[in-house]
């Protein structure tokens, strides 16, 4: 069990995605807004190594931003969007 504890997971949060031509992305600066797909209180997916483990919900602590995490992730509901 202990190498277990050793192995290396990447967590990130997918707030949103967004579709636009190359061409447009280029152009973009500092400052730049890129639209999501997502509203405000819409779940977040939680992946982990870039694989879908949950769900869950932006939790604002004082100055710091975390994840609350709701629920187990549908892998194809996530490949569907």
């Amino acid at each position: 069990m202990s190498q277990l504890g050793e192995v290396q997971v990447e967590i990130s949060v997918l707030l949103g995605r967004s579709r636009l031509p190359i061409h447009q992305f280029l152009r973009m600066g500092r400052g730049a807004v890129i639209p999501l797909d997502a509203a405000e209180h819409e779940e977040v997916w939680i992946l982990a190594n870039n694989h879908p483990i949950a769900r869950g919900e932006i939790v604002i602590q004082g100055d710091r931003v975390a994840v609350s995490i709701t629920g187990p992730a549908d892998v194809h509901d996530y490949f569907a969007a």
